[in-house]
């Protein structure tokens, strides 16, 4: 078992969509002289800055931003190869001397540096390919996972076929299924000084947040990367496809709905994601340290208070 990546200090801040993490991540990154790397799963693809909220030019350019908008919509990013991606980051981030902030709404993705994977062999890409085109043909791809994972099949809704896909290639690909793999023991990936942050703001609040930031999205462009993106014919497993409001969107622009409809359709998507990554974090990330304040500025004094506390503002 590897030994994990050792960082001087660290700045981790996961939330919900909507509770304004983005925001503290730049402000602290521009106090303490840092480095922002991204930790949500949407935001990794290129194809729809506007949609998944990812940060501006502008924002990026007030301070050094990795991992948003590295892959394009045709791959998939699992868990796994963000890990490697974000661990060639903090190397290079502690090579400059700078303070690593982590930031995003996946919350298995922060377990992976935190707590570690089941070391899950890579998969031959011909047959993540050849699996892949077999879900999306089947009828019943849940029957092609009790095949080749039992105990997997038992635990995924029949519905989810991107975890459908992804049970089967393990077992074809490495000869072990991967509810097998995942009973391997996991080590943490980084180690050091870490401040491990949650945003928990009123859930009130966050759901007016999420219906008004989707309707901003409208006027920054979001209707015309949902037409970009239908138009590269992608395949509607990807994860990319799944991205919050997107087929309420496509279904406007191939006239099937109104506007009003998709908006509404795209304001429920992203509360009903928003409910489950809170119970994510309440019932993961027990050990995190969480913050309800939801007025920016005193969330940010109360941050920067509290990374004091730990030593982390020190050079």
């Amino acid at each position: 078992m590897s030994e994990p990546f050792h960082v001087k200090r660290a700045i981790l801040i996961a939330g919900p969509t909507a509770s304004g993490k983005s925001a503290l991540a730049l402000a602290l990154a521009e106090r303490l002289g840092g480095e922002i790397v991204n930790a949500d799963s949407m935001q990794v693809y290129r194809e729809l800055r506007v949609l998944t909220a990812r940060p501006s030019a502008a924002e990026e350019a007030r301070a050094p931003h990795h991992l948003y908008g590295v892959l394009r919509g045709a791959e998939h990013c699992s868990a796994g190869k963000w890990s490697r991606m974000a661990l060639d980051a903090l190397r290079g981030i502690e090579a400059r001397g700078r303070v690593p902030i982590i930031v995003g709404g996946t919350g298995l993705y922060f377990r992976a540096l935190t707590e570690g994977l089941s070391p899950i062999p890579a998969v031959p890409a011909e047959v993540r390919e050849a699996v892949r085109a077999e879900v999306a043909a089947s009828d019943d791809p849940h029957r092609l996972l009790t095949e080749a994972d039992p105990a997997l099949a038992e635990v995924i809704r029949p519905s989810d076929r991107q975890r459908i896909a992804r049970g089967i290639e393990v077992a074809r690909g490495t000869a072990k299924p991967l509810s097998q793999w995942h009973k391997e023991p996991p080590a943490p990936l980084i180690a050091g000084k870490l401040a491990k942050i949650v945003l928990a703001p009123e859930r009130d609040w966050l759901r007016a947040r999420c219906d008004a930031r989707f309707e901003a999205m409208l006027g920054e462009g979001a209707v015309e990367e949902a037409r970009a993106l239908g138009a590269l014919g992608l395949d509607p497993v990807l994860p990319l496809m799944k991205a919050l409001g997107l087929r309420p969107l496509l279904g406007y622009v191939a006239g099937k709905i109104e506007l009003s409809e998709a908006v509404a359709q795209g304001q429920a998507e992203t509360r009903a994601y928003a409910k489950r990554q809170e119970t994510w974090f309440r019932t993961q990330m027990i050990a995190w340290n969480r913050f309800s304040e939801q007025d920016s500025e005193r969330l940010k004094a109360i941050i920067f208070s509290f990374i004091d506390e730990l030593g982390l503002t020190e050079v």
